[in-house]
């Protein structure tokens, strides 16, 4: 997978809706339910059919049947209170989806990120929760240190295979003066089994290809000191700070590496350096990162 972002630049809408399919598989019994118990019985369907994250996916689903974005924000009162038959239908549906394992992301149509509740639906990439360090530490290189803007004095950011708008959506909310710009691939979606696109997550047999493509293409549309954040595979590190060895005519220099919430080296900030400054000798990384915080 692959997020990139280049500062200092010169079915409907969701599942939401009950169809009342004929097809109604694990019908819970006849009488009504309360969300607490229609959770459990969701749960123990989902980890018999191998579907992953079992009690997340049932609660949500309930939730959003009830209205809210998480079980645990339902009124206590809820948790006990027996649904009316339209919601256990819908509960049924919604179900009916997550068990062809459709993500609950698009089964619900919508989902949070950075704050913003956006629309989910096929193929669009669903944001990861990793991705909301990357959108953290633009701000923070953006409000602390130098860069570059534009000819009103506003950051200049382009967003590389933008899918949802999520990290452009987030940085405005954020950057409201700044001037951002998303750009994704218009290929035709391949079909297989899969929800999402397979070819947002498909970088060529090391994962380098869309990588070194961009990095190829910085130094172009990067100013003197522009910068370039990307979001990689754990492997990609190393083999972009020695890529980047190999290149010097790029002018460009792997600045930081950081690591998730999960301690896998994965977000990179690459800056391109001046005609003034150059780019030294020991700043490569080389086999290591050049800083690895956490």
């Amino acid at each position: 997978m692959l997020r990139a972002l280049l500062s200092g630049l010169g079915w409907r809408g969701g599942i939401w809706g009950c169809t009342f399919s004929l097809w109604q598989p694990h019908l819970p019994p006849a009488r009504l339910l309360s969300a607490t118990e229609l959770v459990s019985h969701w749960t123990v369907v989902f980890e018999k059919r191998g579907i992953p994250e079992a009690r997340e996916s049932s609660e949500y689903i309930v939730a959003h049947v009830l209205g809210a974005k998480t079980f645990q924000s339902l009124r206590p009162g809820l948790w006990t209170q027996p649904l009316t038959p339209w919601q256990l239908q819908c509960v049924q549906e919604l179900s009916s989806y997550r068990l062809q394992r459709m993500p609950v992301q698009y089964i619900l149509g919508e989902w949070d990120f950075q704050g913003l509740s956006l629309k989910m639906a096929p193929p669009v990439f669903i944001p990861r929760p990793e991705t909301e360090e990357l959108v953290e530490w633009v701000l923070e290189e953006v409000t602390q240190g130098p860069r570059v803007v534009g000819a009103q004095g506003c950051p200049l950011i382009l967003e590389v295979g933008c899918g949802s708008g999520a990290i452009s959506l987030s940085l405005l909310s954020k950057l409201p003066q700044a001037s951002v710009a998303g750009q994704d691939s218009d290929h035709p979606l391949r079909c297989d089994l899969s929800y999402e696109d397979p070819l947002a997550l498909d970088g060529g047999e090391e994962g380098m290809d869309i990588i070194t493509h961009i990095l190829a293409l910085a130094p172009r549309l990067l100013k003197d000191s522009g910068s370039i954040f990307l979001e990689v595979d754990p492997r990609h590190p190393e083999l972009v700070g020695s890529w980047l060895q190999s290149q010097p005519d790029l002018s460009l220099n792997l600045v930081a590496v950081r690591r998730d919430f999960c301690g896998r080296p994965r977000f990179l900030h690459i800056r391109r350096c001046g005609p003034q400054h150059g780019c030294p000798v020991d700043a490569w990384p080389g086999p290591q990162p050049a800083r690895v915080p956490g």
